[in-house]
C-alpha cells in the first residue's frame, strides 16, 4: 500500500472508460458462468482475469491507473457473482412452473437481489476486511495482480512485461481449455471417466471423472485446504455412505453405476443437504459480535458525517452513507414486492397474493442479511469460487417453503401444491441473487483495500455490473434451455444430454418436500450430525494453528456429484505441489501468479467454448453437431487422460521457466 501512495499519479478511478470495459468484460464472464454453473454446480471468480485484460488494454492510456484497473475487475467481478443465481432458477422449469425464462422476471430476480446484496455488505466491511484477519485468498491474490501489473512495485519496463506475461499466461490457458473442450465435443475424447465396483458388504461404489479443464482450474483456485477437504466428503460418499445403503437397497437387474448413482442422488445428497446447513448455521453464529461491531462503526461514520465531520474519515474508509444505504434497500423491496405479486396475480395462488407477498419480502428483508454475513464470511475463509451459496440456498429454501406453505397450505386445502413450489423458488431465488452479491462485494473490497481504492467508488461499480451480468442472464438461460434442456424438466432440448443444474434440481426437491410434507428430515438429520462433527474437526484443527478443514468444503462434496469433485481435488493437489515446486526456483512468486492466471484461463476458455457449442446446437437442430465418431468410440477414454495430463503438466512447465527468465 505505501508503494501505491508512493507512485503519486493523478487519482483516476472511477471512470466511463473503466466502467464500460468492465461491462464487457462482465457480460462475456456471465456467459461463461452461467454454462459451468449448469453443468457442474460452480462457477468461477472473475476478479483475476479481468485485472490482467484491464491492465492490457487501459496501458493504451498514458493516464490510467492502478485503482482504475480496479474498478474494472470490480465491475467484471459480478459475471462470477451474479451467475450463480441459475442455482435456483432453472429450478421453476423443472418443476413445469415456466417454459422459458421471462426476460424482465428473470433480470429483476437478479438486479434487484444482487443491488441489495451490495447495500448489506456496507455495514459488513469494516468487521469482515478492514478489522478481519480472514484470508481473502482471490482479493489478495487480485490485488498482487494488479500491484505488480501496474507498476507499483518497480514501475516502468517490467511492470509492462509483467502484465504482458500476465495476458499471454490468461490466452494460452484460454486456448487451452476451450481446444480440449472442442475435442470432447467431436467424442474422440471421453467427457467423463468413470468406473463402478461391487463392494464387500454386497453394496456398491464408484468414481467419476469429468474430462474438464475447467474444473482443474477451479481446484487450483480454491486452493489445497478445500481440496482436502473435499476428499473427506467424497470419502465419506462414495467410501462409506454409497456401499452401505445401497448393501441396505438391493438393486433390480441393471448396470451397477445406475444403481449406485440413484441411490447418491435420492438419499446420500440430502445427508449432504444437512451438513451444509449445519456447517453454515454455524458460519453465522460466529459473525454475531464482528456484525454487531461492524454496524456500530458504520452508524458512528454517519453521525460524524451528519456532524459535518466527514471530512475527517480518511477516503479509504468511506462507503456508501449508511443512510442512503438505507433508502436504496428500501427502494429494491418495493419492485421486489411487485415482481412477487405479478408472479401470484390470475394464477391458482392469486387469492393469498397479498399475504403471501408480504411475507415473502419479510422474509427476504431479514434473511438477506444473514445470508450476506454468512457468505461474505465464507468468501473472505475460502475465496469466492467455493462460496457457501450452495449451503444458503438450501436454509433460504427450507425456510421460504416453511413460511409459504404455513400460508398457503391451510387456504389450498390439498389442492396441487406445485404452485406454492414455484413460489418458494422464486423467493429463494431473490435470495441466492443477494448472498453471491455479498460474497463477491467483500472480496473485491479487500482487494480494493489492499491498493488504496475508495470504497464507495467500488461499491456504486459493482452495482454496474450487477446490472450488466442481471441482463445477460436471461438471455444464455433461454439459449441453453433450448439447446439442452435441463435433467429432471417435463421439457427436453434439441440435445439428448440435458444439463444436470445439480443444484437446482436438489433445491426443487427439497421445496417439493417441506410443502409435500415427504421431505427426509432423516437423512437430512444424519446430514446434520455429520456437519457438526466437521465443525468440531475443522474447529480443533485451526487450534492446533497449522491446519484446517473448511466444512462447507467437505459438504459439498458429499452431495456434488463425483464427476465434479475428484477433478477439482486433481486441481486443488496439482496446484499445492506447483506451487510447493517453483517457490524453491528463481521468481517463484511471479510462477505462482502465471499460475493462477493459467488456470483461469482453462475456465473462461472451457466455459465460453461450451456456451459457442450451445447456440451451434440450437442453430443446426442436432445434438451432437460436431460429433465425429460414435459414443462407444474406444480410445476416447486413455486419449482424453493422456492428453489432460500432458496439457496440465506441459503448461505448469512453460509457466515456471517464463517466470524464471521474467
Amino acid at each position: 500500500m505505501a508503494a501505491v501512495e508512493a507512485a503519486e499519479r493523478p487519482r483516476l478511478e472511477l471512470t466511463v472508460r473503466g466502467v464500460v470495459l468492465g461491462v464487457l468484460i462482465t457480460l462475456v464472464f456471465t456467459a461463461a458462468n452461467v454454462f459451468l454453473g449448469l453443468k457442474v454446480a460452480l462457477t468461477f471468480a472473475t476478479s483475476i482475469p479481468a485485472a490482467v485484460i484491464s491492465m492490457a488494454l487501459l496501458r493504451a492510456f498514458k493516464n490510467s491507473t492502478i485503482v482504475e484497473n480496479n474498478i474494472v475487475q470490480t465491475v467484471a467481478s459480478a459475471a462470477g457473482a451474479m451467475a450463480a443465481v441459475v442455482f435456483v432458477l432453472p429450478g421453476l422449469i423443472i418443476v413445469g412452473a415456466w417454459t422459458g425464462f421471462p426476460f424482465w422476471m428473470t433480470f429483476g430476480v437478479c438486479a434487484l437481489g444482487g443491488v441489495l446484496g451490495v447495500m448489506y455488505t456496507i455495514p459488513l466491511r469494516r468487521a469482515l476486511v478492514t478489522q478481519s484477519d480472514l484470508p481473502y485468498p482471490e482479493g489478495v491474490a487480485a490485488a498482487q495482480v494488479l500491484i505488480v501489473g501496474s507498476g507499483s512495485e518497480g514501475g516502468g519496463a517490467e511492470a509492462e512485461a509483467d502484465s504482458k506475461l500476465g495476458l499471454l499466461a490468461i490466452t494460452l490457458g484460454s486456448i487451452a481449455g476451450a481446444a480440449y473442450a472442442l475435442v470432447t465435443t467431436t467424442r474422440v475424447f471421453a467427457s467423463e471417466v468413470a468406473g463402478y465396483i461391487r463392494t464387500p458388504n454386497g453394496g456398491a461404489t464408484g468414481l467419476g471423472a469429468q474430462a474438464s479443464l475447467a474444473l482443474f482450474g477451479a481446484g487450483h483456485l480454491v486452493g489445497v485446504a478445500v481440496g482436502a477437504a473435499m476428499t473427506v466428503g467424497l470419502v465419506f460418499a462414495w467410501g462409506i455412505a454409497v456401499p452401505v445403503l445401497t448393501a441396505l437397497h438391493p438393486a433390480a437387474a441393471g448396470p451397477i453405476a445406475d444403481w449406485a448413482t440413484d441411490i447418491w442422488r435420492h438419499q446420500v445428497r440430502f445427508i449432504g443437504a444437512g451438513a451444509i446447513g449445519v456447517a453454515a448455521i454455524w458460519t453465522l453464529a460466529k459473525l454475531a459480535v464482528p456484525l454487531v461491531t461492524g454496524v456500530a462503526s458504520a452508524l458512528a461514520a454517519e453521525r460524524l458525517r451528519k456532524a459535518g465531520g466527514g471530512g475527517d474519515l480518511p477516503r479509504t474508509e468511506q462507503d456508501i452513507p449508511i443512510g442512503v444505504m438505507a433508502v436504496i434497500s428500501l427502494a429494491c423491496l418495493v419492485p421486489i414486492a411487485v415482481l412477487l405479486a405479478g408472479f401470484l396475480a390470475g394464477g391458482p395462488l392469486g387469492s393469498l397474493m397479498i399475504p403471501l407477498t408480504i411475507a415473502a419480502v419479510l422474509y427476504i428483508a431479514v434473511a438477506g442479511f444473514a445470508v450476506a454475513a454468512v457468505c461474505g464470511y465464507m468468501a473472505g475463509l475460502i475465496g469466492s469460487s467455493n462460496s457457501p451459496v450452495s449451503g444458503m440456498a438450501i436454509l433460504s429454501v427450507l425456510g421460504a417453503a416453511l413460511i409459504i406453505a404455513a400460508v398457503g397450505l391451510p387456504v389450498l386445502k390439498g389442492g396441487d401444491a406445485k404452485p406454492l413450489v414455484a413460489f418458494a423458488l422464486l423467493v429463494t431465488s431473490v435470495l441466492i441473487a443477494v448472498a453471491v452479491s455479498a460474497n463477491d462485494n467483500l472480496q473485491d473490497l479487500k482487494t480494493g483495500q489492499l491498493v488504496d481504492a475508495t470504497p464507495w467508488r467500488q461499491q456504486v461499480a459493482l452495482v454496474i455490473g450487477v446490472i450488466a451480468g442481471s441482463a445477460v442472464i436471461p438471455v444464455i438461460l433461454n439459449l441453453l434451455n433450448k439447446a439442452y434442456g435441463f435433467a429432471g424438466s417435463p421439457m427436453h432440448g434439441i440435445s439428448a444430454n440435458p444439463l444436470a443444474a445439480p443444484q437446482a434440481t436438489l433445491i426443487s426437491t427439497i421445496a417439493l418436500g417441506v410443502v409435500g410434507g415427504n421431505l427426509q428430515w432423516g437423512l437430512i438429520g444424519i446430514g446434520g450430525l455429520v456437519g457438526a462433527g466437521l465443525v468440531l474437526a475443522d474447529e480443533l484443527l485451526r487450534r492446533g494453528g497449522r491446519h484446517s478443514l473448511p466444512p462447507l468444503g467437505a459438504a459439498l462434496a458429499i452431495y456434488l456429484p463425483s464427476s465434479v469433485t475428484v477433478p477439482v481435488i486433481i486441481g486443488a493437489f496439482s496446484g499445492y505441489a506447483y506451487d510447493r515446486w517453483v517457490s524453491k526456483r528463481p521468481n517463484g512468486e511471479v510462477a505462482k501468479r502465471l499460475g493462477i492466471l493459467l488456470v483461469s484461463g482453462y475456465i473462461v476458455g472451457d466455459s465460453l467454448l461450451n456456451v459457442a457449442h450451445a447456440g451451434l446446437i440450437v442453430a443446426t437442430g442436432k445434438g451432437a453437431p460436431l460429433a465425429l465418431v460414435p459414443e462407444a468410440f474406444a480410445p476416447a477414454t486413455p486419449l482424453a487422460i493422456a492428453v489432460y495430463v500432458l496439457v496440465a503438466a506441459g503448461l505448469y512447465l512453460w509457466a515456471a521457466r517464463r517466470a524464471a527468465k521474467a
